[in-house]
């Protein structure tokens, strides 16, 4: 059990070191439309696994309730979207393209606040993974190990190339490849940290699982709502963040399907 849980919270960990890794293989800032692209396709798989890996699961644990079962899914949910509402109005940080000047701290740098966003971000995917590896310890039955894994790989991809926006864009403005590959790197340690954290948390919160797994739910859609979504439909009109966007869910969607 501890070897599937170790590589469960290590795998988004390494999506956002190998996007960071880009830095050393790509040139400059990355291209408007590779980043739009990318932007869609993260978007996609952190709603799609909001809704088949977390929001699902909470409604099933919470059937036998009658017509009130979505309450606790609801209200988990809520309190995830407030959570980061708070946080994200609490913490000085730039938007993850770094063209913005953000929210507070003006005396922070402007890569530190680009740092700070990403690293914001990574807390709920943290948690989300934490949140069902837990399930699967404590013997739920509606949740799998195969499935905790489909959604460790599927934030993996979608964390890609969010340390890629972290990396490049330090490098495009002078700072060694090495500093800003580890700054990269630093950005997603947060996520083994925030689950190892939620699974330790677990044991005495169990009674409230639907509640936790909706609380991850709520907080990722905040992450695609506020950030994703405005950063995929910037600059000239496209639909290739949307069409990225289709992509993402369909991919988190079967590996959901075909590992849980």
């Amino acid at each position: 059990m501890i070897g599937h849980v170790t590589l469960g919270v290590l795998i988004p960990f390494l999506g956002t070191s190998l996007g960071a890794a880009c830095v050393f293989f790509m040139g400059g800032r990355m291209k408007e439309r590779l980043s739009r692209a990318l932007t869609g396709f993260a978007a996609g798989i952190m709603v799609s696994a909001s809704f088949f890996s977390l929001i699902v699961p909470a409604l099933e644990l919470t059937e036998s309730a009658g017509r009130l079962g979505f309450l606790p899914a609801a209200i988990g949910f809520l309190i995830g979207m407030l959570f980061l509402l708070v946080l994200d109005a609490a913490v000085p940080h730039a938007h993850m393209e770094g063209t913005e000047e953000g929210r507070g701290g003006r005396g922070l740098k402007k890569t530190t606040k680009l740092v700070l966003a990403v690293t914001l971000h990574n807390l709920p995917e943290g948690m989300a993974v934490g949140v069902v590896y837990a399930g699967w310890l404590y013997g739920n039955e509606k949740i799998t190990v195969t499935g905790a894994l489909a959604l460790s790989l599927g934030i993996a991809l979608q964390n890609f190339p969010e340390g890629a926006i972290v990396s490049m864009p330090l490098s495009a403005e002078g700072m060694p490849k090495g500093k800003t590959f580890l700054m990269g790197v630093l950005s997603g340690i947060v996520e083994p940290i925030g689950a190892l954290v939620t699974i330790l948390a677990a044991g005495v919160l169990l009674p409230v699982l639907p509640y936790l797994l909706s609380f991850a739910a709520g907080a990722m859609i905040y992450v695609v709502i506020e950030e994703l979504v405005p950063e995929m439909s910037e600059g000239e009109h496209s639909n290739l963040g949307t069409v990225c966007f289709a992509v993402g869910f369909v991919t988190m969607l079967a590996l959901d399907v075909a590992l849980g």
